[in-house]
């Protein structure tokens, strides 16, 4: 398996591929992988000759500087994981490597040790709910880093898991709008055995936190139970919040029963396959999100 940190040695090595009629599928993680990211990497190698792997945790979709100085960052343990599971390449550049340094001419302070872009992007209705409620600018970030690694990567087809359903509905918008000609592939969400969904933050969770964390996948299917037996929207949200009120170890962020495809709230009775149900909690130190679509 072939590691660059430089976007040039990357190209090079993809030109090389492309230039043997290689199919390349990309999947781009902040890195702590756990069996969620195995899982679009086996995706990948089923559908691509190569598959390039990137690791880089983004600064720009942080809005709280607290929160990304605690993610994981872990290169040689997530290296150990991708090389026996069949990655052919793994991407992972330094902020500068990605966004290039800051200089006084170009009006930044010379303390700054990145050029923060200056592009912004707007993803309107999908941005302002959520996530985008609760962390403003994120997918901002979100999208320059995704489309730069587009760019960069070029491949055929992309992979991302949907246990960030509100990002992939903003990646797919981005690729649309923007042109970009990669199939987008979303992967099912993977669950430990208590339910929880596989995530990078969980490692950052005690023990004792870790032991109550699988209530989140709890709420959903109560909620999800509660609409299959035709209870409104307004008496599910009440469960859940009452079932977050007996676990006073949670902050209840957000509930939300939306379109999946919109991410608008909704009361109507969707289509199959069209409600997403959508949480964020956060336990001690430890933001977690999870969905799940019916």
């Amino acid at each position: 398996m072939h590691i660059f940190h430089s976007i040039a040695d990357l190209r090079s090595y993809l030109r090389l591929q492309r230039q043997q009629g290689k199919s390349v599928g990309f999947v781009p993680t902040m890195g702590a992988l756990h069996e969620g990211h195995l899982s679009l990497l086996e995706a990948s190698k089923v559908q691509n000759d190569v598959t390039i792997c990137s690791i880089f945790v983004n600064p720009i979709q942080f809005n709280n500087p607290d929160d990304l100085a605690r993610y994981p960052r872990t290169l040689d343990a997530d290296c150990a994981m991708l090389a026996p599971a069949g990655c052919d390449a793994v991407f992972a550049p330094s902020a500068e490597e990605m966004y290039g340094k800051a200089t006084a001419s170009d009006g930044f302070e010379p303390s700054d040790a990145v050029a923060l872009p200056l592009l912004k992007f707007d993803f309107g209705d999908l941005e302002r709910v959520m996530e985008g409620q609760f962390r403003p600018g994120h997918f901002n970030g979100v999208g320059i880093v995704v489309s730069k690694l587009f760019n960069i990567v070029q491949p055929d087809r992309t992979y991302f898991g949907q246990k960030d359903l509100q990002q992939l509905a903003v990646i797919r918008r981005m690729m649309i709008d923007l042109g970009f000609q990669i199939a987008l592939h979303p992967c099912p969400t993977l669950r430990e055995a208590d339910g929880l969904a596989m995530s990078s933050r969980n490692r950052n969770l005690t023990p004792k936190e870790r032991a109550l964390a699988p209530h989140i996948f709890k709420g959903l299917m109560l909620a999800k139970r509660g609409l299959i037996s035709g209870k409104t929207t307004t008496e599910v949200k009440l469960e859940v919040a009452a079932h977050f009120n007996e676990q006073p170890a949670f902050r209840l962020e957000y509930f939300e029963i939306v379109d999946a495809h919109s991410l608008q709230t909704t009361e109507l009775r969707l289509p199959e396959a069209q409600t997403a149900l959508c949480i964020a909690a956060h336990l001690g130190k430890v933001r977690l999100i999870d969905n799940v679509v019916f």
